[in-house]
């Protein structure tokens, strides 16, 4: 039996939470870009869990913009998917499945894109939502009557200008735009794009004044891990226990955050935001940009050359172990989280590190190490470098994790070959990528000189870090004796028991 409308009815397991038949009848008040997993699975699931407390009332239109495949599969099921949540939460494993119905429809831009500016004309509609990756807001010069344009930026300016007409240019015809992608000041950037491309088209002043005066480009930030479909090995075992089958069924953690820069007229239009205290619209989300980028990521770059020389493959294997794992508490809380370089609450960077940990220990999540080591040196330098230089300045003293963190980084960038697809490096007779844009110059060090030296040399270059690391009182000892006690020893776990 397939998952959609008609068969909700006779789904016999009490246990996944299904819709009631009045969402079919809500308006649409989201466009969306994108059916990706992290839609669906984060701002999605916002919406309908507030559909379900009858605080929102309102559905997501989608728009597909890519020119592969189509909507069949959602057409199929209603829009209806299968959510499953799995992970910790505080200690306690979670297991919840939900039949999500905030989607109404899904339009292709290829093939419907006179459909899709239709929905300009739907002034219930206030909110336009996207995930294009980051590579998607970017300027393309185009001309927005293309039927669909290229880009994203001139899609969603296309759509702006319909909905400009369609309002007769009055204020509250204006939308919430809420960009997803990755990227630092997001709601900003697109903004910027968009004004420059209506300025290419030549855009009356009019419509120039509209966009700038009543539209909300809001800089965002999302954090769930959302893996999407699970193994068919596993699928089959969850469809089984729910009694039908689900061809966008989709996994995530129990984790989840939304944090929207806006003001009190952006407040009143999201208004599923209190269905959830994961939604946070806030004037500035800067603190909650610094405790993902330090305290979760920051932690993974620092811990995961430890981890993937060590022999972990995964970030749930190396929590399993005790050493391994109180390493990381001691990193996060005793070094990262007091070194935040921002004004950062310290019982919220507590509270955010205790639910990174239990994120980390997710049994149901299989996050490799190697791929954590993808462009490295950068995540070195932007996520560690200002803790680093805030925790030696503020206690006088070399933090001891993140030096031994550091001397691991230097040695899993040891690269033994050059291959046509780049670096390998070598460790216990075994070979991996190196995948970061200074492989080279790691290269060439390790070629030139000893260990001692190297490090010296390294943590000088003020051209790889923007600042010289060796004028930190003792950093550069601290990182010698690390290195060479990793080299000498080849033994981490060791090392990790002595840290403790």
């Amino acid at each position: 039996m397939l998952l959609n409308k008609s068969n909700l009815s006779v789904i016999k397991n009490n246990a996944v939470q299904k819709p009631g038949t009045n969402v079919f009848e809500l308006p649409e008040k989201v466009l969306q870009f994108g059916t990706g997993v992290l839609l669906r699975g984060l701002p999605d699931y916002f919406i309908d869990k507030a559909n379900r407390q009858g605080i929102f009332n309102g559905r997501v239109v989608v728009v597909k913009s890519t020119g592969t495949g189509g909507a069949d599969a959602f057409d199929a099921q209603d829009g209806l998917y299968t959510l499953c949540v799995r992970g910790i939460d505080k200690g306690e494993k979670v297991e919840e499945d939900h039949i999500c119905s905030a989607i109404s429809r899904v339009l292709s831009a290829t093939q419907q894109w006179d459909e899709v500016l239709k929905c300009a004309h739907n002034l219930q509609l206030q909110i336009i939502i996207s995930n294009t990756t980051e590579v998607g807001i970017t300027l393309v010069e185009e001309d927005i009557r293309q039927k669909p344009p290229a880009s994203f930026p001139a899609k969603l300016l296309a759509f702006l200008y319909e909905r400009y007409k369609a309002c007769g240019g009055k204020a509250d015809g204006g939308m919430v735009i809420i960009p997803t992608e990755l990227i630092v000041g997001n709601g900003d950037q697109l903004f910027s794009i968009v004004s420059k491309l209506a300025a290419y088209n030549k855009m009356e002043p009019a419509f120039m004044e509209w966009l700038k005066a009543n539209n909300s480009f809001c800089n965002s930030l999302v954090d769930r891990i959302v893996p999407g479909k699970p193994a068919a090995e596993t699928k089959q075992k969850i469809e089984e226990a729910l009694g039908y089958t689900d061809e966008l069924l989709i996994m995530c953690e129990v984790y989840r955050l939304w944090a929207i820069e806006g003001d009190d007229k952006v407040k009143k239009i999201l208004s599923f935001a209190p269905a959830d205290n994961g939604v946070i619209i806030a004037p500035d989300i800067a603190m909650y940009r610094e405790l993902k980028l330090r305290l979760l990521n920051g932690t993974h770059t620092l811990s995961c050359a430890l981890a993937f020389l060590s022999g972990f493959n995964t970030v749930k294997d190396a929590m399993e172990d005790q050493a391994f794992g109180q390493f990381v508490h001691d990193l996060m809380l005793s070094e990262i989280a007091p070194a935040i370089p921002a004004e950062v609450d310290a019982e919220e960077a507590e509270r955010f590190g205790l639910q990174v940990l239990d994120r980390f220990s997710n049994p149901y999540i299989r996050h490799q190490w190697i791929s954590i080591t993808m462009q490295y040196t950068s995540k070195m330098k932007m996520r560690v470098v200002p803790v680093l230089k805030k925790y030696v300045a503020d206690h006088n003293a070399v933090p001891q994790h993140i030096a031994l963190g550091f001397a691991a980084y230097l040695l899993f960038m040891k690269a033994v070959k050059k291959e046509k697809d780049g670096y390998m490096g070598e460790w216990n007779g075994k070979s991996y990528p190196i995948n970061d844009d200074k492989a080279d110059y790691f290269f060439e060090q390790w070629k030139k000189y000893e260990a001692n030296e190297l490090v010296q040399q390294v943590l000088s270059d003020s051209n790889l870090w923007g600042t010289d690391l060796s004028a930190l009182p003792l950093f550069v000892q601290t990182v010698q004796n690390n290195l060479k006690t990793l080299m000498t020893q080849k033994n981490i776990q060791h090392e990790l028991t002595i840290k403790r």
